[in-house]
């Protein structure tokens, strides 16, 4: 018989910022479960519904789905301020969320020494920072390597957190005199702080490992919500212009305390073009006069959900999309903002580097990689209002089928704008 697809993983192809929100808002319609494994709030989704945009970086934006139950699994660092106000906006606007959110013991919390090191560390880089969005996500994940981080199950036990939070103090107030030059934090403004926020998120505490297992021996269909993307793992991406987690398909499991052999189908998410936030190379990027063809940033909606940031721009870059193939075991690809390039004569796709057989390794091989490029016609038409993929226009058809060629995975979904129904389904990916 064949295999049951109740499990479904969405990951980022590119540099993140691929429109994982709305496919994962999509799919949420017929999953039971939507759980997100790795990253801080440092990330963020945008999902428009009901005439409503909605700004997600840590809840799974499959809460806006009443009969959903969503979980943050032990491989997210958690910054209980910016959740609180995530749930607080749910409430603004009638989400409910009490009984359907679970926190996994195992998280990680983000301390304000953490977002405080984040900023001064980036300052002290200068012209080598990173362009981290400063909210403490890489100092966090330091100190859970470091073996000295602080769990949601710490930070549940008064005498733990108040052990551990001076613990850890003696060592980051040393730190920041020493090396930043800062005065010392104090340790009860925080402890008090930090006990205001537990006593908020102690009812969603819960064993989310032992809950996804039942699901998924249930047969029950589980949504895995990717977070940032390929080329901002800590171990592949374009490192050090990197995230602090594991952003592949293999970052669910691990995140998740899940069996590989219980993800079923792996769906990569890309756009039409290339993006992305803050330093490190960017090979396809577009010239200034190539920038002058496309929508600007505001119409396009290339501004970032976490940082406001402007994100950089370039052509898509096919090779780049074959090795986040490699590195994830995509099944299947979710193309995004075609409508983005409705209006252009020309439209570019990167097809490989010159003197490079393989994706380079280093940030220095890919900073000095030369694009080798094929032209294709724009179809100079208005996808917005299409519905289904035979109506696409001929040309916007080629470039697509083209994609899925140099790709060598089909394509299963297509966006055409940010809401619901401007999405053309080629396949469904649960069993229905």
């Amino acid at each position: 018989m064949p295999k049951n697809k109740s499990s479904v993983a969405v990951i980022g192809m590119q540099w993140g910022d691929e429109g994982k929100g709305k496919i994962i808002d999509l799919l949420s319609e017929n999953a039971q479960h939507i759980a997100r494994a790795q990253g801080g709030n440092n990330a963020g989704h945008t999902v428009v519904a009901q005439g409503q945009e909605f700004r997600f970086h840590l809840i799974p934006s499959g809460i806006l789905y009443s009969h959903t139950r969503c979980y943050l699994g032990g491989g997210i660092v958690i910054d209980p301020p910016s959740l609180l106000a995530e749930l607080d906006d749910l409430s603004r606007h009638g989400v409910p969320y009490v009984k359907r959110l679970y926190i996994s013991l195992y998280a990680h919390v983000v301390l304000p020494y953490h977002r405080l090191i984040d900023q001064l560390l980036e300052k002290e880089k200068g012209a080598a920072a990173v362009g981290t969005t400063g909210r403490g996500i890489g100092p966090c994940y330091t100190d859970k390597v470091g073996r000295c981080g602080i769990r949601v199950a710490d930070l549940l036990n008064p005498s733990v957190f108040s052990a551990k939070l001076q613990a850890n103090l003696a060592m980051k107030n040393r730190e920041l005199e020493r090396l930043y030059g800062h005065s010392p934090l104090e340790f009860m403004p925080i402890f008090q702080e930090y006990t205001s926020y537990r006593e908020r998120l102690a009812p969603f505490a819960a064993p989310v490992e032992e809950l996804l297992f039942a699901a998924a021996k249930k047969g029950e269909k589980i949504l895995f919500e990717g977070a940032q993307g390929t080329l901002l793992d800590i171990t592949f991406g374009s490192y050090p212009f990197v995230t602090s987690s594991c952003t592949l398909s293999g970052g669910i499991c691990a995140g998740l305390g899940f069996g590989p052999s219980k993800v079923d189908r792996v769906i990569g998410v890309a756009k039409a073009y290339t993006t992305r936030v803050g330093n490190g190379p960017l090979p396809t990027e577009l010239s200034k006069e190539e920038e002058a063809f496309f929508p600007d940033h505001g119409a396009s909606r290339e501004m970032g959900t976490t940082t406001g940031r402007k994100r950089r721009r370039g052509w898509l870059d096919a090779f780049l999309l074959r090795h986040a193939m490699c590195l994830n075991g995509v099944d299947t690809l979710a193309l995004t903002k075609l409508d983005i390039l409705d209006d252009l004569d020309e439209i570019k796709i990167c097809t490989g580097y010159k003197h490079c057989k393989t994706f380079p390794a280093t940030v220095e091989e890919l900073s000095c990689a030369i694009p080798i490029y094929e032209s294709h016609p724009g179809w100079k038409k208005s996808t917005r209002e299409v519905r289904v993929y035979e109506d696409l226009p001929h040309l916007a058809k080629a470039y697509v089928r083209r994609i899925e060629e140099l790709s060598e995975v089909p394509i299963s979904l297509i966006s055409v704008g940010p809401e619901r129904e401007k999405t053309l389904w080629l396949d469904r990916f649960f069993n229905e």
